[in-house]
């Protein structure tokens, strides 16, 4: 009788942590790009990548900053892709609504066209913070195929987080991102406009 209430109570208990692990779902979450389009239309080429992350960040769990110099990685909130891929994307999709050109890829894949500019993005610091603040650092360099020529920048900025929730943290480093896509934006057109002006066919 003993050994059959045991058996009972086991039973239960696994039905118990089964129900249990069933109801925690896994949350994924993607950035987003800019709204609407915002420059005029161009037919620029170009390529998006690669992008490093440091260590830390680089995993598919979303990890927070919960103390100076501590974070924590959220095992069931988690990137619907590997987030230097999304970053990468991310910053295509605006760069092609800044410069107006729907040829702008995502390293590895290509355009049916070689690109005229290359960017890579070397993020140095990638923080969040639930309820408070997002912030980025990066590196990065535009290079143009056609003639060799580069140019690189740093974007260092922080959005206010004011709901404590994912989404809200993950809309303020998308916003962040925007406003990397602005700086490289302005570069590649700055790249652009002293190609054309040395251009032979310009000269004449």
């Amino acid at each position: 009788m003993m050994k059959k209430f045991t058996a009972v109570m086991i039973l239960c208990a696994l039905a118990v942590l089964t129900v249990g692990c069933a109801s925690t779902s896994t949350q994924l979450y993607t950035l987003s790009p800019m709204a609407k389009p915002v420059g005029e239309a161009s037919i620029l080429t170009i390529t998006v990548g690669p992008v490093s992350l440091p260590a830390a960040v680089d995993r598919p769990q979303l990890v927070l900053s919960v103390a100076p110099n501590q974070v924590t990685a959220d095992e069931f909130s988690r990137w619907a892709s590997p987030l230097k891929t999304d970053i990468a994307r991310v910053v295509a999709e605006n760069l092609s609504l800044l410069l107006g050109s729907p040829y702008v890829s995502v390293f590895p894949q290509s355009v049916s066209v070689s690109p005229s500019y290359r960017v890579t993005i070397d993020v140095m610091r990638f923080e969040s913070v639930p309820g408070e603040t997002a912030k980025l650092s990066a590196i990065w360099s535009i290079r143009s195929t056609a003639d060799g020529q580069s140019q690189g920048g740093r974007t260092a900025s922080s959005e206010p987080v004011r709901e404590k929730t994912y989404a809200a943290l993950i809309a303020a480093h998308s916003r962040i991102l925007a406003v990397l896509s602005g700086d490289i934006a302005a570069a590649i057109r700055t790249l652009a406009a002293a190609s054309k002006k040395g251009s032979p066919e310009v000269a004449k």
